[in-house]
């Protein structure tokens, strides 16, 4: 059976992983929710990848999972340690020396987020309407409640990799996610490194609002790269 490892997005508690976990679990597989130190303004991209490393200590059969920021740090914990399979999930995909303060005006985020808005005849809301629009009412209390501060640490420190790790890399996005639209994602997955993304029909948090539609998803890919 293979371990899972599962890194977070901005802010997010590890808390917010439960549901897809405990299907992983079931399937027979060891689950790591990665706790990263997101408050602490001293904490960068070196700490990050550090605390994964730590978290997985001499476990093997690794598929690494990263949602949303945790794109930034999961390439490095794959250039550190062998990893059988990295899972892109809704994440941000720098570019070598790219600072992720820089991330969002070079990918042109913003403006993907506009026009996705108002091809869906809405207005641009917070954040938190992004996040949880087709989240359960109870699994998004529950995220609120965990909110945590999301420090600079890691904004300003160009992404040290020279190109991408060889690893199997497998990008998949929310076709109703609305902070990255699917065809932002699309692009910019194709612009950086030349992979078509799955998608599954879910916005920005699939791990509440599809879990096992999400475990399901994971295990295709750690099954075809097996040969199971």
């Amino acid at each position: 059976m293979a371990t899972y490892v599962l890194i977070p997005g901005a802010g997010c508690d590890p808390w917010y992983w439960h549901p897809v976990a405990d299907d992983l679990r079931g399937r027979g597989h060891e689950v790591v929710a990665v706790d990263l130190p997101c408050e602490d303004p001293a904490a960068g991209l070196a700490e990050y990848t550090d605390t994964v490393v730590d978290a997985i200590g001499d476990r093997t059969d690794l598929v690494v999972v990263a949602h949303s920021l945790g794109g930034f740090t999961a390439p490095l914990v794959c250039a550190r340690i062998p990893v059988d399979l990295l899972v892109l999930l809704e994440a941000m995909i720098p570019k070598p020396g790219e600072t992720l303060a820089d991330w969002w005006a070079a990918t042109g985020q913003a403006q993907a987020r506009r026009e996705q808005a108002e091809r869906d005849g809405r207005t641009v809301g917070d954040l938190w309407d992004d996040f949880l629009h087709d989240v359960p009412p109870d699994l998004a209390a529950g995220l609120r409640e965990r909110d945590r501060e999301q420090s600079d640490g890691p904004s300003h420190q160009p992404w040290p990799l020279d190109a991408w790790p060889d690893v199997p890399t497998r990008v998949l996005i929310g076709s109703d996610d609305r902070l990255f639209p699917a065809g932002f994602m699309r692009r910019v997955a194709r612009e950086r490194l030349g992979i078509t993304p799955d998608e599954i029909p879910a916005g920005h948090m699939p791990m509440l609002s599809r879990p096992a539609e999400l475990a399901e998803r994971l295990e295709s890919y750690r099954t075809a790269l097996s040969g199971e």
